[in-house]
């Protein structure tokens, strides 16, 4: 059984969420999706003359600079907010110099953060996700096909109790 913590790890405004992008069946990127619905480019296999300079997570060029225009303003702390989503901090946004120092800054506040990690391929996790998992107010849950409908409620009812201490 997870322990309850602020900031819940899993497999409204402010935050975000990534989607793939596909042309038919074919995914040939992923795209940044604000809470209140606006959109950016996150990822692509489509080549332009600018995504020369990207860097590469697998066949996807990642578009740094259009995804820190929208998902950086999301990360900002503020009064009035009760509940940070992040969806994911994996390897893509891990590129944005200026994500994880963000991601610190919501984990940092008072407001609770329920934020999606990869599972760590060849048993090593992503740096910046390391240092998530370790982070003392972190409750990390494990999802698979048998239970998630399990974790989900669990996940919820640790949402509901952290929202009303606030």
């Amino acid at each position: 059984m997870a322990v309850p913590g602020k900031c819940l790890l899993v497999t409204g405004p402010p935050g975000f969420y990534t989607s793939e992008v596909r042309r038919g069946s074919e995914r040939v990127g992923f795209q940044v999706v604000t809470l209140d619905g606006r959109t950016a480019p996150l990822a692509s296999t489509i080549s332009s003359p600018e995504s020369f300079r990207w860097p590469n997570v697998g066949k996807y060029k990642v578009n740094v600079a259009s995804f820190e225009s929208l998902a950086l303003p999301e990360l900002q702390v503020k009064e009035d907010t009760d509940l940070f989503i992040i969806d994911e901090v994996g390897k893509m946004e891990l590129y944005s110099s200026s994500f994880f120092p963000a991601v610190l800054k919501v984990l940092e506040s008072n407001i609770p953060l329920l934020a999606s990690i990869p599972i760590p391929k060849f048993g090593r996790d992503i740096p910046g996700v390391a240092r998530l998992k370790n982070h003392p107010g972190a409750t990390i849950f494990t999802l698979s096909p048998s239970n998630r409908d399990a974790v989900k409620e669990e996940i919820y009812l640790q949402l509901v109790d952290l929202l009303s201490k606030q």
